[in-house]
């Protein structure tokens, strides 16, 4: 019988892996390099619960005298098996959904990038189903967290445990969000043997990924309509992109066929004068400024804004800039001609700012959707806006992901950012195939600002390729 005093033990300790013994060049041939710490607190050697597969094969294949007590979630240690009440009722899945769900069982880590619409979740529902292991789905928000937790019920027939929004009740198929799950990310970490990150772009930074770093999970999905930089970091916290699949590959099959409109609006008379006024202040400032320091830079400016310098008043003149932009008065009344042109049918009116927002919720008396929102006030616009009790939602960024609006058609974008991520996102919101509905999103953009270089960024993307891109034809001035 082994002296358990003399056993050289792997634990799990608080998102970590604690190892009694070893010496640095065994544990590097045993687990590879740069993987195990030696703790001076405790006198042992410590990792993040992260690399336990890796260790796990390690052990696998070499005789290592370590006696591996992590628990086995996914080996069916006790309460290492998902009970299904019935058989789980899922939809016929697609050629591209089963493709994508073989190509991530073959190792079964890794990132799925679909567009939205296509079937995400019904793939992680297919892959929770098939693995019968403890599964913790993360999700960016509240409102989705529910959204899974519905769909789980529905698919799979297990009332999933729920933690965040004030709810701590964790089960062996749980849903939560980032912040929660970084939150109770080190007691979290032995409890699930398969990690599910929906819009897993949302994982990356050194807090958020805590969720993934303090886990011994040895399977993980993510899955995400748009990856761009942070591919790299998400690789090492989940695994490489194992099935990807472009929007042009099922533009008009599994998703609606859709137009993009690119409307060019211009500044009113004071509106032109007070922009130029600035614009000239800023780059008088810049200028100045990059004679002194040829590096100088936009994170610069914040750093000196923020010692409350004359940058601060650059900044606010930037913002003022940016605000023009984004509330040209112009915008307002090519909103006003779209709602007479597309009349009967439900729109979403993306902005740049909350205040825009509210701007346009004032003006045309609709529903202005914003993070502080409630809960049940967000459900009530949502459900009156496919009830048709609505004619329209605005919204800053509440809308841009995981809402399912299907009777929704069509999208106006009066303001954003100019990444690629966001014009996807936006785009998708009205994709959800009906019937033969064609969608139209409409891109608002004032002429002759920095407005005109962010739509060309976001026109960088698949999502716009082979769209028709044309004025609208304003109707005449009564006056």
């Amino acid at each position: 019988m082994t002296d358990a005093s003399s056993s050289n033990r792997l634990v799990f300790d608080s998102g970590t892996l604690l190892l009694d013994r070893g010496t640095k060049d065994q544990l590097e041939a045993w687990f590879g390099p740069k993987v195990w710490m030696w703790d001076h607190r405790v006198l042992k050697w410590r990792c993040d619960a992260i690399h336990y597969g890796q260790i796990r094969q390690g052990l696998a294949a070499f005789d290592t005298g370590i006696l591996d007590e992590v628990p086995k979630v996914d080996q069916g240690a006790p309460g290492g098996l998902l009970t299904f009440a019935s058989e789980p009722k899922l939809p016929p899945l697609r050629p591209e959904q089963l493709q994508a769900i073989e190509a991530w069982s073959r190792s079964k880590r890794g990132i799925i990038v679909m567009p939205t619409g296509t079937g995400k979740t019904e793939v992680a529902l297919a892959i929770i189903a098939q693995s019968g292991i403890p599964a913790l789905v993360v999700a960016p928000v509240r409102d989705l967290m529910y959204q899974w937790h519905r769909r789980i019920l529905r698919g799979l027939g297990i009332d999933a445990g729920i933690l965040g929004d004030q709810r701590n009740t964790i089960r062996p198929l749980t849903v939560t969000t980032y912040a929660s799950a970084c939150i109770h990310a080190t007691e979290l970490g032995s409890r699930f043997g398969l990690l599910v990150f929906d819009e897993c772009h949302h994982l990356t930074g050194p807090i958020r990924a805590d969720a993934a770093r303090c886990s011994t999970a040895p399977q993980r999905l993510g899955l995400t309509a748009t990856l761009n930089a942070d591919a790299r970091e998400l690789e090492v916290l989940i695994g490489p992109v194992c099935y990807e699949l472009g929007l042009q590959q099922v533009k008009g099959n599994t998703l609606a066929d859709y137009d993009v409109v690119r409307i060019a609006v211009a500044l009113g008379p004071s509106e032109r004068v007070r922009y130029k006024e600035i614009s000239g202040q800023i780059a008088s400032y810049v200028h100045e400024r990059r004679e002194q320091d040829p590096l100088f830079e936009w994170k610069d400016l914040c750093n000196e804004a923020a010692k409350g310098s004359q940058a601060s008043r650059i900044m606010r003149l930037y913002r003022e800039k940016e605000s023009i932009e984004d509330r040209a008065d112009e915008k307002l009344d090519v909103l006003e001609d779209l709602f007479r042109l597309h009349l009967g049918e439900p729109m979403i009116i993306f902005t740049g700012t909350n205040a825009m927002a509210r701007k346009i919720s004032l003006r045309f008396l609709i529903p202005c959707l914003l993070s502080h929102c409630g809960k049940a006030e967000r459900l009530d616009y949502l459900e009156g806006l496919r009830d048709g009790v609505y004619p329209a939602l605005v919204a800053n960024q509440v809308l841009d992901e995981g809402v399912d609006l299907p009777e929704v058609k069509i999208a106006v974008v009066l303001g954003g950012k100019s990444s690629t991520r966001q014009s996807k996102q936006r785009l998708g919101r009205i994709l959800r195939k009906r019937g033969n509905a064609r969608a139209v999103l409409y891109e608002v953009v004032t002429a002759e600002t920095k407005e005109v270089q962010k739509s060309r960024n976001r026109r960088r993307n698949d999502a716009y390729q082979g769209t028709s891109h044309r004025k609208l034809r304003r109707r005449p001035d009564p006056s």
